[in-house]
């Protein structure tokens, strides 16, 4: 990330990705440069990866 950007709430950006501009909340944005491709949706809410659903006691437990 290069000094003075924004990063929204709810934003995911892939690994890697050279952040050069503001990025809104709730998005998902990847890449050199970083772009936007898509807002976050509710499939993103529940499952981390395709149909392997994110387990709601990890989300609140404190290590």
């Amino acid at each position: 990330m290069l000094p003075g950007i924004t990063i929204g709430n709810n934003v995911v950006i892939g690994a890697g990705s050279v952040v050069t501009h503001d990025l809104p909340s709730d998005v998902v944005a990847f890449g050199d440069p970083c772009k936007i491709a898509r807002p976050v949706n509710d499939h993103d809410r529940d499952f981390y990866f395709k149909d392997h659903r994110i387990d709601p006691g990890l989300l609140n437990a404190k290590g």
